[in-house]
């Protein structure tokens, strides 16, 4: 998975916004405010950050060593996802698909019907 088709794919999902309240080196992928991925656009590797259900976020970790805590994140709800090749684009698509799930099922009532 490149850049590009990250990009695409998380801006396919509803109501997503792309932001970059953080500076130019950061990029947002927000679902009704509500951030589900961050993307680092200054590092070697392609990396971003999503959120993850503590559970599955620990043995995502033990599993993939390209799977690490969320840098400068909630380590506990947040994984940071090296793309080094290990995962594939399937997997990797499940993982941004479970943190937006997790972001929309957290949302209020009111901030859904909006």
């Amino acid at each position: 998975m490149d850049i590009e088709l990250l990009r695409d794919y998380c801006l396919q999902k509803p109501d997503t916004t792309e932001e970059l309240p953080f500076g130019p080196d950061v990029v947002v992928f927000k679902v009704r405010g509500k951030a589900f991925l961050l993307l680092s656009l200054d590092t070697e590797d392609l990396q971003f950050n999503v959120k993850c259900d503590p559970d599955r976020a620990v043995e995502l970790r033990e599993e993939y060593s390209c799977v690490q805590p969320g840098y400068h994140m909630n380590k506990k709800h947040w994984n940071t996802i090296i793309v080094d090749g290990t995962l594939n684009t399937k997997q990797i698509k499940q993982m941004i698909d479970h943190s937006y799930e997790l972001v929309v099922n957290s949302l209020s009532k009111k901030v859904k019907r909006t």
